[in-house]
């Protein structure tokens, strides 16, 4: 059997479509290894979205150049968001590189690495969206999987390329989830995050604005899904049936992920996201209101061309009012084919990082805090494997916590089982991290 090596990089939505082409070539007979030394084949699913992304899809690709030079690997195929937005530029400087896939020919690399030498040109579907029928490897947890409802977008975020590198919305139809759905917890799935590039746009291009709340009422009756949560929610398309939904369905853990960008409405305006403080303010009191116990996650971006003092102190109170348990920050990348593009980057990289610091600093302060406020509670958590620092302690996630991103639950005492939920009395806080004793 060909040993295949994989390196999958970038976001849960570029996961999964790795996920794909893990269960494609395991069904055409190939042997997947972690250890890339001994790989025959080496496959980068590389992330093209941001300059920090690219510069690491780059260093990976490079160093399975190396092993092509030095080691087993007699192909390197590469994937992705970055053969999207570069494919003949990386075709023409780095000739180590046999094959470039992008984000539509996932189902296809199969028939790539079986062509030998000849090239395979597949029959590019602008349309292509993966469903319930298309084979997948989990690479996560066994517990945890992700889900995508829904691939591209409609939105014309200035400073984003994922328009034009995924293509327009595209949602799948609720049975064809729903049948997905149940395939990942026949496979011992307990816990499945929703993904997509507006999660709350799923449906709008079928001609079904209120998709996403039926979506949501529709996983409350799959038997044996324990947890699901919302990932990618855009502000403006929160309805409150979306709420209700969220709220009357028991599985749909109270948790939204609501990247909100920045908070200063000049910001927003000129990033055509539009909103601003007041606005989101209002939101988030509505939001908390009519689902009561829901943890909050948002990203900003700092340094966007036009981010004066005054508009970062504008978002920083925000976030100081807003009290998210969960918030991530990104300095502003400038991207060729993004409508930003021509305002240049006039904001300095010390300037970004140093809101970025501020921002962060604020943000642990107030996560310590909400943390402190949960010791002594008991909460389920899903009790997932070893920390990855020491093999003596185990760690989960309660329902407030999403996978990678939210920290994690410290099992320090108690009978904890692998892959399940169990009761979890909480014993200290941290500013990400809590510790607790499993008690049944």
């Amino acid at each position: 059997m060909i040993k295949v090596g994989f390196i999958s990089l970038g976001c849960p939505k570029n996961l999964v479509d790795s996920e794909v082409m893990l269960g494609h070539l395991r069904l055409k007979g190939y042997a997947i290894t972690r250890n890339m030394e001994e790989a025959e084949i080496l496959v980068v699913n590389t992330c093209g979205f941001i300059e920090s992304a690219k510069k690491e899809s780059i260093e990976a690709i490079l160093e399975a150049a190396s092993m092509k030079a030095s080691g087993a690997c007699k192909k390197l195929i590469v994937a992705g968001c970055m053969v999207e937005r570069y494919r003949d530029q990386l075709m023409a400087d780095m000739p180590e590189i046999d094959a470039c896939l992008g984000t539509r020919d996932v189902e296809h690399i199969a028939e790539f690495l079986g062509a030998g030498d000849s090239l395979f040109e597949p029959d590019r579907d602008p349309a292509y969206l993966y469903d319930e029928h298309s084979p997948r490897l989990l690479t996560t947890p066994k517990a945890s999987a992700y889900l995508k409802i829904s691939e591209g977008c409609d939105h014309a975020c200035a400073f984003c390329a994922i328009p034009a590198i995924r293509g327009p919305q595209r949602s799948r139809t609720i049975d064809s989830i729903l049948a997905e759905a149940r395939q990942l917890v026949a496979q011992g799935v307990l816990e499945i995050n929703l993904v997509g590039q507006d999660s709350t746009d799923f449906g709008r291009d079928l001609g079904d604005p209120d998709a996403l709340e039926k979506l949501v009422r529709a996983l409350g009756t799959v038997e044996g899904l324990q947890w699901f949560r919302i990932h990618y929610s855009y502000p403006n398309r929160i309805t409150d049936g979306l709420l209700s939904a969220m709220a009357e369905t028991p599985n749909c853990v109270k948790y939204l992920d609501m990247p909100l960008q920045h908070a200063d409405a000049g910001v927003l305006r000129t990033m055509a996201r539009g909103g601003g403080r007041h606005t989101f303010l209002k939101l988030i009191q509505k939001i908390r209101r009519r689902v009561p116990g829901i943890f909050l996650r948002s990203n900003f971006i700092v340094g966007f061309p036009n981010e004066t003092e005054m508009a970062f102190e504008e978002l920083r109170s925000f976030i100081e009012e807003a009290q998210f348990e969960h918030v991530g920050v990104f300095t502003y990348s400038r991207e060729e084919g993004t409508p930003a593009y021509d305002m240049g980057d006039p904001i300095l990289r010390r300037t970004k990082e140093s809101r970025k610091r501020k921002l962060m600093e604020l943000q642990q302060k107030i996560a310590r805090k909400k943390n402190q406020a949960l010791v002594g509670k008991t909460l389920e958590v899903l009790v997932e494997g070893a920390h990855e620092e020491t093999d003596l302690v185990l760690k989960g996630r309660h329902y407030g916590q999403a996978p990678e991103v939210d920290g994690n639950v410290l099992i320090v005492g108690g009978e904890p089982r692998l892959n399940a939920i169990q009761t979890v009395k909480i014993t200290e806080a941290h500013a990400y991290d809590l510790v607790g004793v499993v008690l049944e």
